[in-house]
């Protein structure tokens, strides 16, 4: 407590606190600029290009303020030791009307702790993430078939990228995405090639191609850095809101001049939003920003701009000088609240819904690869994308409402645990005669003989399956229930 209350008294909280304040009216004045040159503006590269330039500003101008309040700046772009600014910070004391008497003066450097706990805040955020990107990168992906690796580089060779690019599958992927910038990845949720025509296929790549020859990535990343710092400020996360409108609508313009089928990419970005499952925004990704409005674009190009751009800029004109306007009025005498810094969180544990799912429902059918993946996820979300997509990779009819591979399989789930459960208290499932079920199917044949045989002195049953995948024409296994319990087991002849 000691440490802060110095740090309260030094110089520089006092330059960071003030450098606050004055960004409200400079950032007002920058979004209202920014608003009303939208107005007129209709090409996106010129609308992204304005707002960057905006975004920019505002950085410059927080930074000017900041160094020019130091109390070794010099050459300041304005008179900030003006006696009107003495009197605004309160350094002159005076008794008559409309001075200020020195409250908020001190008041004042009590922000700069609030703003370096917001950045560090907004920052580890951040970080974090980036370590979902890694994860993204490296967890539940696979190679795309070689025909799409060779479509992506004639289509990076159409764009003039000499870099060379990664496509890959992932099963923990919502939507296609671009991660990284100087070894660039595409990801694509897996079933999206399979599910969607070619010619959509093609037209994804493109946007994601697009964000690459850009560099959208490294100005995202810049963005995220610029909203840290001033998180505060509500015209900064406007700005950044036109700033990622307009950066897709450059992608969707470039994709529509190359591919000529605008209709067919509107609905490519439809189907991709039906694929969509959460919220999470990535890096650089097909389907961001406001849907509906870059389809509405995309099918009426000559359409008028968005009517809602002056009201945003109206709307953060009038918060901002409002703030301003209360600072200078009030003195700050609500007192604000610092944003507690995130912490980081433990992996969660698997619940036993999970725990059934891996254990019990697929343990039969699950690989030791995909075991092993599901066994590494760390947080149920991150599950219940994996669940999602290995049900979607058996689908045999994607894009359709039922997944019949996944409806037969809890149909032979409750089979077998309705008619295989043994004395022994041995769930159906459980049992060998239910494994085979589970793994096959109900049998062509079964010859039964409870009372034994001629061939086997024990209850025995032998079932056929004619032309199962990857075998011979005919398969027989035989169950043999030695113990005379009903818990029929396996042949060590035919166990595998």
């Amino acid at each position: 407590m000691r440490f802060l209350e110095n740090f309260i008294e030094t110089p520089l909280a006092g330059a960071i606190g003030w450098t606050m304040l004055h960004s409200l009216w400079e950032g007002a004045i920058i979004a209202a600029a920014l608003g009303a040159a939208l107005l007129v503006m209709r090409s996106a590269r010129l609308r992204y290009a304005a707002a960057c330039i905006a975004m920019a500003m505002m950085l410059g101008g927080f930074a000017l303020t900041w160094i020019h309040l130091l109390p070794d700046g010099q050459n300041a772009f304005w008179n900030l030791q003006s006696p009107a600014l003495h009197q605004w910070n309160g350094q002159l004391a005076s008794n008559a009307p409309g001075y200020w008497d020195g409250d908020l003066a001190a008041i004042v450097p009590w922000l700069a702790p609030l703003w370096i706990a917001g950045v560090l805040a907004f920052y580890l955020r951040h970080v974090a993430g980036l370590r979902a990107l890694y994860r993204l990168r490296h967890r539940g992906v696979c190679c795309a078939p070689e025909c799409w690796q060779s479509k992506l580089a004639g289509l990076s060779a159409r764009l003039h990228l000499s870099r060379p690019i990664l496509l890959l599958e992932s099963s923990l992927a919502d939507t296609p995405m671009v991660i990284g910038h100087l070894r660039p990845l595409v990801l694509m949720p897996v079933g999206i090639l399979t599910g969607l025509p070619a010619a959509q296929i093609e037209a994804v790549l493109l946007h994601e191609l697009a964000h690459i020859g850009r560099y959208d990535y490294i100005v995202n990343t810049l963005q995220r850095l610029v909203e840290g710092l001033l998180f505060y400020h509500p015209a900064v996360w406007w700005i950044s809101r036109v700033i990622r409108t307009e950066r897709e609508n450059c992608c969707d313009d470039m994709v529509v001049s190359i591919s000529g089928n605008a209709h067919q990419y509107a609905v490519a970005l439809a189907a991709l939003e039906q694929n969509r499952w959460s919220g999470r925004e990535p890096a650089v990704a097909a389907i961001g920003g406001s849907l509906v409005n870059r389809i509405h674009r995309l099918l009426y190009p000559k359409g008028p701009s968005n009517a809602w751009t002056p009201f945003f800029a109206a709307i953060a004109l009038l918060v901002t000088a409002g703030l301003c306007l209360g600072a200078w009025e009030s003195g700050v005498r609500g007192g604000v609240h610092a944003i507690p810094a995130p912490h980081s969180q433990p992996a969660e544990a698997m619940s036993a819904t999970y725990s059934k799912w891996l254990n019990e429902d697929v343990v039969y059918i699950i690989s030791d690869e995909e075991r092993a993946a599901f066994q590494r996820l760390n947080t149920n979300e991150e599950r219940d994308k994996f669940i999602e997509q290995f049900w979607l990779r058996r689908d045999p009819t994607p894009g359709t409402a039922e997944n019949e591979f996944k409806t037969e399989h809890y149909r032979r789930i409750a089979y077998v645990n309705k008619h295989y459960q043994n004395a022994g208290g041995r769930q159906g499932w459980q049992t060998d005669r239910g494994r085979i079920y589970i793994l096959y199917g109900p049998p062509d044949e079964i010859e039964s003989h409870p009372n034994g045989g001629p061939r086997q002195s024990y209850p025995n049953e032998m079932w056929a399956y004619r032309h199962r995948p990857a075998t011979a024409d005919l398969d027989v296994f035989t169950f043999i229930d030695r113990a005379r319990t009903g818990d029929y087991r396996l042949s060590s002849s035919t166990a595998k």
